[in-house]
């Protein structure tokens, strides 16, 4: 059903949703890395508190994971649109 819903999708609205696709991965990366930063702070102050048992600490790394699986995901599907953009250039300039 996805697939016949693609193909009836013309060029012009097929930009346009893409445009609009990656403004949200734009968003977020941003997101992502604002959590990152965050989580690693929060990470660094319960490794160097004494008192703070390992549980606290696992779910520090564990929240660092998630904004890094995030930010991953994110940015690995910016460069499949990028380098499919860039083949569909490069055939036509054939």
């Amino acid at each position: 059903m996805a697939e016949g819903w693609f193909q009836q999708m013309d060029k012009q609205k097929w930009n346009k949703m893409s445009f609009y696709i990656n403004i949200i991965l734009f968003i977020v990366i941003a997101i992502s890395v604002v959590f990152i930063i965050l989580d690693a702070y929060n990470a660094g102050k319960v490794a160097s508190n004494q008192f703070a048992s390992p549980d606290d600490l696992s779910q520090a790394w564990i929240y660092i994971a998630r904004d890094v699986a995030f930010l991953a995901v994110s940015i690995a599907l910016i460069f499949f649109q990028f380098f499919r953009n860039l083949r569909l250039i490069i055939q036509r300039s054939w």
